[in-house]
C-alpha cells in the first residue's frame, strides 16, 4: 500500500491509500490458436528452431535433443505432450528453454508472442480440464483484455519419471 496525500494550497486535503497490484511476468507463446504463458523467470532463453538430434527409446512427446554452445538440451514438443493436434511447424515456431526443476529442457512453440505483465488479480485457478491440457499442468487462467491465457506449471508439465528420463538423455 502507498499513500498519496492530496494537498491545495498548503493544506492537507485527504490522505488516499493506493493499493499496488502485484504482477506476474509472464512470456506467452501459442500452440496453434490457444495462448499459453510461463513465468519469465523460469525462460532461459528463446532460440530459432534448429535441427533437432533423435534420440532413440525417448518418450513420444520428446522431439530430440539439441546442442546450445556445448550443452545438450532435451527438446519436448508441447503439442504432443499436452495431446494437442500436430500441425506442420511454421517460419514462426521457436524453442523455449525453459528450467524444469533445475534441468534445462527445450519446448517447441509455434509462436512466441510477447512478454507480459499480468496483474495477479486476473489469475484464476484452473479448472478441471482446460484447453485440452490437464489442470495439473497449469498454474492457472490468465485474464487480459478479453484473452484467456492458459499458465503452465512446469514442475507438473513432466513427471518427475520423465525428467529423469530426460537428465538419462542428456547424459548419454
Amino acid at each position: 500500500m502507498a499513500a498519496i496525500l492530496l494537498h491545495k494550497g498548503g493544506r492537507q486535503l485527504r490522505r488516499k491509500e493506493v493499493k499496488q497490484e502485484e504482477m506476474t511476468q509472464l512470456v506467452v507463446f501459442r500452440l496453434g490458436e490457444e495462448e499459453f504463458g510461463v513465468e519469465i523467470l523460469e525462460v532461459q532463453e528463446i532460440i530459432l528452431l534448429s535441427p533437432i538430434t533423435r534420440v532413440p527409446r525417448a518418450p513420444e512427446f520428446v522431439e530430440g535433443v539439441i546442442n546450445l554452445r556445448g550443452e545438450i538440451i532435451p527438446v519436448v514438443d508441447l503439442r504432443k505432450r499436452f495431446g494437442l493436434s500436430a500441425d506442420e511447424l511454421k517460419d514462426e515456431a521457436r524453442i523455449v528453454v525453459v528450467d524444469v526443476n533445475e534441468n534445462l529442457v527445450g519446448m517447441i512453440v509455434d509462436e512466441v508472442t510477447q512478454p507480459l505483465s499480468l496483474p495477479t488479480s486476473q489469475i484464476q485457478p484452473p479448472p478441471p480440464l482446460a484447453g485440452g491440457v490437464e489442470a495439473t499442468y497449469l498454474r492457472g487462467i490468465g485474464k487480459l483484455e478479453g484473452r484467456l491465457i492458459v499458465i503452465l506449471n512446469l514442475e507438473r508439465a513432466l513427471s518427475a519419471s520423465e525428467v529423469q528420463a530426460l537428465e538419462e538423455m542428456e547424459v548419454s
